[in-house]
């Protein structure tokens, strides 16, 4: 089906497609965290919230570039994410949250650690083989 021209140029544009909108995450993050540290000068004080926040752009940025270098995003960086988000979460809003809203969202936080453990313990012990690998052995 590569031979069509169509397909090809169907592909090449949503390959520049998915580059541009990973450029303008890319800008959007670090515009944001630039805002971030700007608020933190002006208000001459660093929280932990704000520093969790500028972690969690830290990890947009890494994904961004991971997914720009190597075509694939590996799953635990979102996974990742979420639970800085989760306790960025807990640690701003505990004051209105029930006790049962923060085990709920302890609990979240767990789950997903476990997620990951179990994802990279799978990668290590059944790992998969390279793309160009198998694309290769599906060619012979």
């Amino acid at each position: 089906m590569d031979q069509y021209p169509a397909v090809r140029g169907i592909k090449r544009s949503i390959r520049m497609s998915e580059i541009v909108g990973l450029i303008i995450i890319a800008i959007a993050t670090v515009i944001a965290g630039i805002q971030e540290v700007w608020v933190m000068i002006e208000n001459m004080r660093v929280t932990l919230g704000d520093l969790l926040l500028l972690f969690l752009y830290l990890e947009v940025l890494a994904m961004v570039a991971i997914y720009m270098d190597s075509g694939k995003l590996p799953i635990r960086f979102p996974m990742y994410i979420a639970i800085i988000a989760l306790a960025r979460y807990l640690i701003l809003d505990m004051k209105n949250l029930t006790e049962w809203e923060m085990i709920a969202v302890a609990t979240t936080m767990l789950m997903i650690a476990a997620a990951v453990i179990i994802l990279r313990y799978g990668h290590l012990k059944l790992p998969y083989s390279d793309r160009k690998q198998l694309e290769d052995n599906l060619k012979k």
